[in-house]
């Protein structure tokens, strides 16, 4: 059974930092991508941060691009996001996600291709 449990949320100052880690259980880790996506009330889920399963490539959304660093440890089967110069707009429910395909190669980058989440953790970005 599928299980990423997310933790490391928490309040922040604007240009603060924060990270935040994300257990995995219930399937072969560093074969699938993994990706940080967030949603923020009243908006659409952003997809944020999305990695390979062997860790080699990285691809950011605009809105963290030289801010937000994105890492997984494989041997743990943990993902991780850093997060600095946070912003009030950083201000959201932050989720780990699993990629549907069987690839440790594989990225694309699309949010319908992450099909299990935590349960999120709050980051709220706030002076």
């Amino acid at each position: 059974q599928v299980q990423l449990v997310e933790s490391g949320g928490g309040l922040a100052q604007p240009g603060g930092s924060l990270t935040l880690s994300c257990a995995a259980s219930g399937f072969y880790f560093a074969n699938y991508a993994m990706s940080w996506y967030r949603q923020a009330p009243g908006k659409e889920r952003e997809l944020v941060e999305e990695i390979t399963g062997a860790g080699g490539y990285q691809n950011y959304a605009d809105s963290v691009r030289g801010r937000f660093t994105i890492s997984r440890d494989n041997a743990k089967n943990a993902l991780y996001l850093q997060m600095n110069s946070l912003k009030p707009e950083d201000t959201a429910l932050y989720y780990c996600a699993k990629n549907r395909r069987f690839d440790r190669y594989y990225h694309s980058f699309r949010l319908d291709d992450y099909h299990y989440w935590g349960q999120g953790a709050q980051v709220t970005v706030s002076s």
